[in-house]
């Protein structure tokens, strides 16, 4: 039997038979991805939307401040953060280095771009065609682009979706900011490239599994949620038709 073979059962073993350092690891990193996202696009979300239907002076620009950010590679955004919250830093005061919270900070700078600049598209494209009938109706900038979040909430659903992802992959922030300690800022992506550079190929596996399907069952419900709007689209559309041919 190969070393790889043997390696992949025993990664097995550890997912199905549920071990505790496995769940700990994996715990953890739900829990400071998901906080992240959750700041990230209760933040993105509503700029997005703001920026896809405000026109003033200097929109270009920060648009494309935007679309820079969005190419920022993970290790700068945790350099960035590690200088703010080191002892000379000016967020030194808080004591955040090597903690959950400044994972947290970290990935919360990381994704928000990405919420900000998805919404931003999605709102603008749906403001085309629908903007100017709800300006008609004295509706103010702020109020169309709740009204048009609001009309797409299903497609954010799938953005959040898209930045939840973008988090809980992300190991370069997360290393340099938590330092990788084992009980207290240790996730999936740092445990990954520690076991594998200690040769425990099992533990790196089985983790890598567990990312990999949280991810793909994230996903899978994201397309379901885009199948089922298309889906209630066309009964719509459909519907007045299938109305007067049944009168």
């Amino acid at each position: 039997m190969s070393s790889f073979t043997e390696s992949v059962g025993a990664a097995w073993t550890l997912v199905t038979q549920a071990d505790p350092a496995l769940l700990a690891i994996v715990a953890r990193s739900v829990a400071v991805s998901g906080t992240a996202c959750a700041l990230a696009c209760g933040l993105g979300l509503l700029a997005g939307a703001w920026l896809g239907v405000a026109r003033f002076t200097g929109r270009s620009a920060v648009l494309a401040v935007l679309n820079t950010l969005l190419a920022v590679p993970s290790v700068v955004v945790g350099l960035v953060v590690y200088l703010l919250l080191s002892r000379t830093g000016p967020l030194g005061f808080l004591g955040w280095l090597f903690s959950f919270k400044a994972m947290v900070l970290a990935q919360t700078l990381l994704v928000l771009p990405v919420a900000a600049a998805l919404t931003r598209q999605l709102i603008e494209d749906l403001e085309r065609s629908q903007g100017e009938q709800l300006a008609s109706l004295g509706a103010g900038t702020g109020m169309r682009a709740l009204l048009l979040m609001a009309h797409e909430r299903l497609a954010l659903v799938t953005v959040v979706i898209a930045c939840f992802g973008r988090a809980i992959a992300e190991v370069g922030a997360v290393m340099i900011v938590g330092g990788n300690i084992d009980g207290f800022t240790r996730v999936m992506t740092t445990a990954i490239a520690l076991e594998t550079s200690k040769g425990d190929l099992p533990l790196a596996l089985a983790l890598g599994m567990v990312l990999l399907g949280l991810v793909l069952c994230l996903h899978g419900f994201g397309a379901l949620l885009r199948h089922w709007q298309v889906h209630r689209s066309r009964e719509r559309a459909h519907g007045p038709v299938v109305a007067q041919v049944a009168a």
